[in-house]
């Protein structure tokens, strides 16, 4: 049986792929039912944010689920607007509250900002206090990482960037494996932009998959987490059915050469931390 969990650097063990809850909303009980449904089709990695204004609805599902809260990993994270080492913990407590759960698995900084020193350091009080299993941040470049290794006390266990093969991030990838930081990988299929690439279509056919599980299987090979975001039942199954099969290493560095190291579309947050 492959493995399908990464070991962080203090010990906690998070699955190699997640499902993500971007625009998933509270109403009609839409974040709810569809997280008990990849839940039910296998996810035991949950994603959400503050930002996303649906934990109330994900914690339902999580609680109606069934399973008992030790058997998943829910990740959750402060937006721009609550860093700042009293207002990160305000942010904390009040999604915890809305999950409705005792604790969160992993807790990041959605945007690094000016006041990041502030806020890393109430990040790593709560993971003293236990109330967090693990902490890390997002959207970090390469000199954002290095600058907060720099002034933490505990480094940063994950760091949650755009990848995917138009943007590969290979050197951020080394760096984080030289810090001993899992990278997890949002958008990890483009938003299914790619699937109309030559590359990728070939492939899928080659292997007998689909085009996201093509990409996918290319995140797991690459030792990246995937969180994968879809409302619709049979892609929710699609997308973690993609342990059966291993991409050769051809067809690997065939998808390494999609690389054009661009974003689906700029970001407004990206320059809110500038590190010269």
């Amino acid at each position: 049986m492959e493995r399908k969990i990464i070991q962080l650097s203090n010990g906690v063990k998070i699955p190699i792929i997640g499902f993500g809850t971007y625009k998933l909303q509270n109403e009609n009980d839409e974040a709810c039912n569809i997280v008990k449904e990849a839940i039910n089709a296998g996810y035991r990695s949950i994603d959400t944010a503050s930002f996303y204004n649906n934990e109330e609805g994900v914690g339902k599902g999580i609680r109606e689920s069934g399973l008992p809260r030790e058997e998943l990993f829910v990740t959750t994270k402060v937006w721009v607007n609550d860093e700042g080492y009293e207002n990160t913990t305000k942010a904390f407590n009040k999604s915890l509250e809305k999950l409705g759960l005792d604790y969160i698995d992993l807790y990041l900084v959605h945007w690094p900002t000016e006041n990041i020193k502030e806020t890393w350091r109430a990040i790593e009080n709560l993971y003293r206090e236990k109330k967090v299993r693990a902490i890390g941040v997002c959207n970090c470049t390469v000199k954002q990482l290095e600058e907060i290794i720099g002034f933490s006390e505990i480094n940063p266990m994950v760091n949650q960037v755009e990848i995917h093969p138009n943007r590969s991030e290979k050197e951020l990838l080394k760096v984080c494996k030289r810090h001993n930081i899992v990278v997890q990988a949002w958008s990890p299929i483009m938003r299914g932009q790619l699937s109309s690439n030559s590359i990728i279509k070939n492939l899928a056919q080659k292997y007998d998959k689909s085009e996201a599980q093509i990409i996918l299987r290319w995140h797991l090979q690459n030792n990246v987490i995937a969180i994968p975001k879809t409302s619709h039942p049979k892609r929710i199954k699609e997308n973690i059915d993609i342990f059966d099969f291993e991409i050769e290493k051809e067809d690997m560095e065939n998808i390494d050469s999609i690389n054009k190291d661009e974003r689906m579309k700029p970001q407004k947050y990206e320059n809110l931390y500038n590190i010269v």
